[in-house]
Parts: C-alpha cells; sequence; structure tokens
C-alpha cells in the first residue's frame, strides 16, 4: 500500500545554535514515497547518504595492529531494539576493520529509555567508566527520550514553539554536560562522534497511520530544533556532529524513511542500522 502523503515544514538552519536558544520556521512541504516540494535540510552535519546495503565482514589473519575499540553509549537506536539485528555500534566496527585493517572491538552499552540524565548515572558506574576512557572511538545518540513529554502534550491540547524550546534546550544542556563527562574520561587523543536524529518521534508510514493530521510537520519541527542542540554540544565540546536526518530523509527531505525503520515506525531496522553505520564510516577519517 502506498505510504500517504503528509506535510513537513521547510526549516532553515543556522550552523550553530545555543542550548535554549532554539528558532523554529515552518512553511509547507509534502513527504512521501515519490517526489514532493523541496524542503530545506538540516545542516547540522553535513555526511554523504547511500543506499542501504549489505555490511561487509572480515576476518583477522596473521598478526596485526594491537585492537582498536569502539564504544556506543545511548538509547534504543544504540541498542538495537525492535530490530532482531545486528545494531550499528557493531557493523561501524566491522565496517572500520574492512577500511583500516586490524581487529576492531564493539562494545555496546545503549540501553532502552536512556536519557541525558540517566546517561550521566551511567557514566559515573565504574564498568562503563573504563570502557569509555579504553576506547579509541565513542559513538553516542542520546536526546530523543528527553522529549516524550513533548509528544505527550502535543497529544492532549498541542505544543507549539514556546512549548518546545523549553523542551530542547534542557536537552542541549543535558547531552553538553555528558560529553564534557565523556572526555574527563577519555584519552586527548580519543574520537567522540555525536549522532543526530531522522525523528526523534515515530516516522513514515506508522507516524502517518497513528498519529494523525499535523504530527509529522510538528514532529519535523521538533526534530530539526533538537538535532540543531545535539551539534551545538557536540561541537563546543570538540567532537563530531553527524547527521542522520539527510541519510534517511534525502537532502530535501522528502523520502518515506518506513523502509529503513521496524515495525514500531520508531527505531531502526536491518536496512537502517546498515545506513546508521555506513554514514559513521564516512564521518570517520583515517
Amino acid at each position: 500500500m502506498p505510504p500517504h502523503p503528509v506535510s513537513r515544514p521547510a526549516l532553515a538552519v543556522g550552523a550553530t545554535v545555543a542550548a535554549g536558544l532554539v528558532a523554529l520556521a515552518v512553511v509547507t512541504a509534502v513527504v512521501g514515497g515519490g517526489p514532493s516540494t523541496r524542503r530545506t535540510p538540516s545542516t547540522a552535519a553535513s555526511v554523504p547518504s547511500s543506499s542501504p546495503a549489505a555490511v561487509p565482514t572480515t576476518s583477522a589473519a596473521g598478526p596485526g595492529p594491537a585492537p582498536r575499540s569502539v564504544v556506543g553509549l545511548g538509547d534504543s537506536v544504540t541498542a538495537g531494539t525492535n530490530c532482531g539485528c545486528t545494531p550499528f555500534v557493531e557493523r561501524f566496527a566491522r565496517l572500520l576493520a574492512a577500511r583500516d585493517g586490524g581487529p576492531v572491538k564493539a562494545t555496546n552499552l545503549g540501553v532502552p529509555g536512556l536519557t541525558t540524565g540517566s546517561l550521566a548515572a551511567g557514566l559515573a558506574r565504574a564498568k562503563t567508566a573504563r570502557a569509555v576512557a579504553s576506547a579509541d572511538v565513542v559513538v553516542v545518540t542520546i536526546g530523543a527520550n528527553d522529549l516524550a513529554g513533548l509528544e505527550d502534550r502535543w497529544e492532549r491540547s498541542g505544543c507549539d514553539t514556546g512549548c518546545v524550546a523549553p523542551g530542547v534546550a534542557s536537552m542541549g544542556r543535558g547531552l553538553a554536560s555528558d560529553l564534557r563527562r565523556i572526555r574527563a574520561l577519555g584519552p586527548a587523543a580519543q574520537r567522540v562522534e555525536v549522532t543526530t536524529y531522522w525523528n526523534v518521534f515515530e516516522d513514515g508510514d506508522v507516524a502517518d497511520a497513528t498519529r494523525g493530521p499535523g504530527f509529522a510537520e510538528w514532529s519535523d519541527t521538533v526534530t530539526v530544533a533538537a538535532n540543531r542542540a545535539i551539534c551545538s554540544a557536540a561541537r563546543a565540546a570538540g567532537d563530531t556532529c553527524v547527521d542522520l536526518y539527510e541519510p534517511f530523509l534525502s537532502a530535501d527531505g522528502s523520502r518515506n524513511p518506513t523502509a529503513l525503520l521496524s515495525a514500531d515506525g520508531d527505531h531502526p531496522d536491518a536496512a537502517g542500522h546498515a545506513l546508521i553505520a555506513r554514514t559513521l564510516l564516512a564521518a570517520t577519517h583515517p
């Protein structure tokens, strides 16, 4: 059954936005499975997108360099919830090994339901702190669960710009604090990559069918604002912001992401996790 077209706004995105000052500009666009009116995409970070493909595997042969390590921190996206597949953290490590040679160890510490506040508590635990301290690359995907209350408010009585901005600002401050903790734990040469989201809530056909008119436009404005805050926090910490909005939705924001999402319309499926891994690889220079 073809996807039901929904309207999404065009949002002009600044290069840097301080957490707490979120400007949302909304104009009408159309998102669906086919061509639509173009929308200015988020430019919070720029990473080439590509179509889903199989992830290559490698096997170590003979002596090689010391094992490198990738640690994934974050929410249910990191954990691979509702996918029944290999999450992107492990896929990313395999791609690094294939590209650069030598083994790469993956440690996935994603926890469903994690917020920026609960990530801070996790970083204080010895096991997590040790994993982060020894990692060559740390990938962080966090923030969507901080905004869950906004979705509830929208469903009850609507949630305009004045409602969204404080929640996004609070999330940005929490993330900034987490990134400072991560930097304090790891070595100076450690690479920290912070991803944005394609949508902080449901998307694609599921959102269209279950959330009703207006949700797609509204959730997109929240997502773009959240992505700005995420990239602002990442750059302030000296980290890399890796955009997932464009790879999932295309440069003009018109692609229906249903094929990259699990049946719940919220979490990536196997193709989505493969796409995230490739996007991370493209942002990780040898």
